[in-house]
Protein backbone atom coordinates (compact mmCIF):
# COMPACT_ATOMS: atom_id res chain seq x y z
CA UNK A 1 0.00 0.00 0.00
CA UNK A 2 1.39 3.38 -0.99
CA UNK A 3 0.62 6.49 1.01
CA UNK A 4 0.59 9.83 -0.73
CA UNK A 5 0.59 13.22 0.91
CA UNK A 6 -0.64 16.46 -0.54
CA UNK A 7 1.37 19.67 -0.22
CA UNK A 8 -0.34 20.82 3.00
CA UNK A 9 0.17 17.47 4.72
CA UNK A 10 3.84 17.44 3.73
CA UNK A 11 4.35 20.97 5.08
CA UNK A 12 2.52 20.09 8.31
CA UNK A 13 4.67 16.98 8.83
CA UNK A 14 7.84 18.99 8.18
CA UNK A 15 6.82 21.74 10.58
CA UNK A 16 5.98 19.15 13.23
CA UNK A 17 9.35 17.45 12.82
CA UNK A 18 11.18 20.77 13.07
CA UNK A 19 9.20 21.75 16.18
CA UNK A 20 9.98 18.43 17.82
CA UNK A 21 13.65 18.77 17.01
CA UNK A 22 13.86 22.35 18.24
CA UNK A 23 11.65 22.23 21.34
CA UNK A 24 11.35 18.56 22.22
CA UNK A 25 14.96 17.44 22.17
CA UNK A 26 16.95 20.48 23.34
CA UNK A 27 15.73 20.75 26.97
CA UNK A 28 16.38 17.05 27.58
CA UNK A 29 20.00 17.51 26.49
CA UNK A 30 20.63 20.60 28.62
CA UNK A 31 20.97 18.84 31.98
CA UNK A 32 23.83 16.61 30.83
CA UNK A 33 25.37 19.32 28.68
CA UNK A 34 26.71 21.24 31.71
CA UNK A 35 28.54 18.25 33.14
CA UNK A 36 29.95 17.35 29.74
CA UNK A 37 31.13 20.92 29.13
CA UNK A 38 32.95 20.95 32.47
CA UNK A 39 34.53 17.52 31.84
CA UNK A 40 35.72 18.67 28.43
CA UNK A 41 37.14 21.91 29.88
CA UNK A 42 38.98 20.12 32.70
CA UNK A 43 40.08 17.13 30.65
CA UNK A 44 38.28 14.89 33.14
CA UNK A 45 40.06 16.32 36.20
CA UNK A 46 37.95 17.09 39.28
CA UNK A 47 37.92 20.81 40.13
CA UNK A 48 38.49 21.81 43.76
CA UNK A 49 36.32 24.29 45.70
CA UNK A 50 38.13 27.55 46.43
CA UNK A 51 39.91 30.50 44.84
CA UNK A 52 36.90 31.26 42.60
CA UNK A 53 34.27 33.81 43.62
CA UNK A 54 30.99 34.32 41.74
CA UNK A 55 29.05 37.51 42.35
CA UNK A 56 25.45 37.14 41.11
CA UNK A 57 22.12 38.33 42.48
CA UNK A 58 20.17 35.78 44.51
CA UNK A 59 17.01 36.75 42.62
CA UNK A 60 16.99 37.94 39.01
CA UNK A 61 13.72 39.60 38.07
CA UNK A 62 14.59 39.31 34.39
CA UNK A 63 16.69 36.41 33.09
CA UNK A 64 17.54 38.34 29.91
CA UNK A 65 20.20 40.41 31.66
CA UNK A 66 21.73 39.10 34.88
CA UNK A 67 24.87 40.92 36.09
CA UNK A 68 27.78 38.62 36.93
CA UNK A 69 31.33 39.07 38.18
CA UNK A 70 33.79 36.21 38.47
CA UNK A 71 37.06 36.63 40.35
CA UNK A 72 39.88 34.13 40.90
CA UNK A 73 42.49 34.56 43.63
CA UNK A 74 45.86 34.47 41.92
CA UNK A 75 49.10 36.47 41.99
CA UNK A 76 48.94 36.54 38.16
CA UNK A 77 52.71 36.06 37.77
CA UNK A 78 54.51 33.97 35.17
CA UNK A 79 54.92 31.25 37.81
CA UNK A 80 51.29 31.23 38.98
CA UNK A 81 48.33 32.57 37.01
CA UNK A 82 44.84 31.84 35.75
CA UNK A 83 44.68 30.91 32.08
CA UNK A 84 40.93 30.43 31.52
CA UNK A 85 37.60 30.68 33.32
CA UNK A 86 34.50 28.96 31.96
CA UNK A 87 30.98 29.95 33.03
CA UNK A 88 28.19 27.35 32.80
CA UNK A 89 24.46 27.74 33.48
CA UNK A 90 23.17 24.21 34.10
CA UNK A 91 19.53 24.71 33.03
CA UNK A 92 20.04 26.86 29.92
CA UNK A 93 19.32 25.20 26.55
CA UNK A 94 23.06 25.59 25.87
CA UNK A 95 24.86 25.48 29.17
CA UNK A 96 28.19 27.06 28.17
CA UNK A 97 27.71 30.79 28.75
CA UNK A 98 31.22 32.25 28.37
CA UNK A 99 34.92 31.51 28.55
CA UNK A 100 37.38 34.19 29.60
CA UNK A 101 41.10 33.98 28.80
CA UNK A 102 43.78 35.50 31.03
CA UNK A 103 47.57 35.88 31.13
CA UNK A 104 50.00 37.40 33.63
CA UNK A 105 49.62 40.66 31.70
CA UNK A 106 45.95 40.75 32.75
CA UNK A 107 47.03 41.81 36.24
CA UNK A 108 43.91 40.37 37.88
CA UNK A 109 41.71 37.42 37.03
CA UNK A 110 38.33 39.14 37.02
CA UNK A 111 35.57 39.48 34.45
CA UNK A 112 32.29 41.41 34.55
CA UNK A 113 29.43 40.78 32.16
CA UNK A 114 25.71 40.20 31.92
CA UNK A 115 24.42 36.72 31.21
CA UNK A 116 21.09 35.27 30.10
CA UNK A 117 19.40 32.62 32.25
CA UNK A 118 16.42 30.55 31.14
CA UNK A 119 15.14 29.67 34.62
CA UNK A 120 16.16 29.28 38.25
CA UNK A 121 19.45 27.40 38.16
CA UNK A 122 23.04 27.06 39.30
CA UNK A 123 25.68 29.17 37.61
CA UNK A 124 29.08 27.46 37.77
CA UNK A 125 32.54 28.97 37.25
CA UNK A 126 35.55 26.73 36.60
CA UNK A 127 39.04 28.28 36.61
CA UNK A 128 42.07 26.69 34.98
CA UNK A 129 45.49 27.56 36.41
CA UNK A 130 48.75 27.52 34.46
CA UNK A 131 49.91 24.44 36.43
CA UNK A 132 46.92 22.43 35.14
CA UNK A 133 44.87 22.58 38.35
CA UNK A 134 41.18 23.54 38.36
CA UNK A 135 39.02 25.39 40.86
CA UNK A 136 35.23 25.70 40.95
CA UNK A 137 32.44 27.75 42.51
CA UNK A 138 28.69 27.82 41.97
CA UNK A 139 25.75 29.95 42.97
CA UNK A 140 22.03 29.44 42.51
CA UNK A 141 20.09 32.29 40.91
CA UNK A 142 16.30 32.40 41.18
CA UNK A 143 14.87 33.74 37.92
CA UNK A 144 11.34 35.16 37.93
CA UNK A 145 11.10 35.76 34.14
CA UNK A 146 13.25 33.47 31.97
CA UNK A 147 15.63 34.95 29.45
CA UNK A 148 15.82 32.12 26.91
CA UNK A 149 12.28 32.24 25.64
CA UNK A 150 10.78 31.31 29.05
Amino acid sequence: MTTTFNRRQTLALGAGAISLAMFGAVPALAKNDAEEAIKKFTGGKTPVQGKVKLDLPEIAENGNTVPMTVTVESPMTEQSHVTDVMIVADENPRSAVATFHFSPASGVAEANTRIRLAATQDVIAVAKMNDGSFFIASKQVKVTIGGCGG
